[in-house]
């Protein structure tokens, strides 16, 4: 079945990242060299969509966003389930080769650098808050092995950080102005656990880059500091790696009516 479109772009690029409907997120980056390629081809990735309309069968929505880097491209998709997702690769060879052979056209030598598969586990958002993030923040977390309930527990963990950091800000011996102005520039943080069983990811937003940085730089009450519940985040078993990555909203897509 093909549909029409509806889009959003630039700051308004922003999935509903805890609908219910969404049970499976596919998360991969691209690398295309320079600032210019990352432009280029998210207009060719909008046009080869606009051609062919949504394919429908479990996709859900459509997301890319620009890497701070200059050189990335951060591409998330929400599907209904796995299963669907695995039916779309097997029932939808055309348009996907279609799709990919036209945005290569645009712009040759992508280099497709992996996809991952995630559930959506925890999410902390103001309800009703209207705010438009400026910048995405990508927050993963790799494990020495596949370990789902390990997953779960570093994620409930990270909250703990977190709420004990919300509540530092709402104590006034405690907190500086400084302080929960940086806690404030947070939007939302989502939680997600991979399939494999082996990797969190986190898709925080924020008022701008800006304020994200300096949440990381502060000390005192800023993100990560030296409290006993950050101490159990950093020194969690089992975690062998992670990485923070900014980047600008970039495209939204979804199907119309």
């Amino acid at each position: 079945m093909i549909l029409s479109l509806i889009t959003q772009q630039n700051s308004y690029a922003r999935p509903v990242l805890d609908r219910p409907d969404s049970q499976v997120v596919k998360v991969s980056t691209w690398d295309v060299g320079t600032p210019e390629r990352q432009r280029a081809t998210v207009a060719a990735l909008e046009l080869a969509w606009r051609r062919r309309g949504w394919p429908g069968g479990g996709l859900l929505s459509y997301t890319v966003h620009f890497g701070e880097d200059g050189r990335t491209l951060l591409h998330y998709t929400q599907w209904t389930s796995e299963e669907d997702f695995q039916e779309f690769l097997r029932t939808a060879t055309d348009f996907k080769e279609g799709w990919n052979a036209e945005v290569d056209a645009a712009v040759p030598g992508i280099r497709r650098l992996g996809l991952h598969g995630y559930e959506l586990y925890r999410s902390a958002a103001t309800p009703d808050d209207r705010r438009v993030p400026g910048s995405v923040v990508i927050v993963e977390a790799e494990f020495d092995g596949p370990d789902v309930e390990r997953q779960r527990a570093w994620v409930d963990t990270v909250f703990t950080a977190l709420q004990a950091d919300a509540t530092a800000v709402e104590d006034p011996t405690r907190a500086t102005p400084e302080s929960a102005a940086l806690q404030g520039a947070g939007i939302s943080g989502h939680f997600h656990l991979g399939q494999d069983g082996t990797r969190v990811l986190n898709y925080a937003e924020w008022e701008s880059a800006e304020a994200h940085q300096s949440a990381l730089d502060a000390p005192g009450n800023g993100i990560g500091t030296h409290s006993k519940e950050w101490a159990r985040v950093h020194a969690f078993p089992g975690v062998s790696g992670g990485s923070v990555r900014r980047y600008t909203p970039g495209l939204t897509l979804g199907p119309g009516v």
